[in-house]
């Protein structure tokens, strides 16, 4: 229940999860043809350029963001 100590606008970034389950299903899609990688350095390198490719094609930012960062920033200064 700590997240009700936070503004509205930092719960309902925590408790909306559709951006991530988005991510996952896009990284998913990459890494779903490959099922054995040599060792993790290579599991790691392709994760990572499917992440590249995944930030390439979203353009949307977060509704309201400015409110949002700046209720991050206050609440964690040494963070942002």
């Amino acid at each position: 229940m700590a997240f009700l100590n936070y503004p509205k606008e930092i719960r309902k970034l925590i408790y909306t999860t559709n951006i991530i389950e988005s991510f996952n299903a896009s990284l998913r899609k990459y890494t779903r043809n490959k099922k054995v990688f040599p060792n993790d350095d290579a599991a790691l390198k392709s994760i990572y350029l499917a992440a590249q490719g995944i930030r390439k094609k979203w353009k949307k930012t977060r509704f309201k963001w400015t409110q949002i960062y700046n209720q991050l920033y206050i609440c964690f200064p040494n963070r942002l």
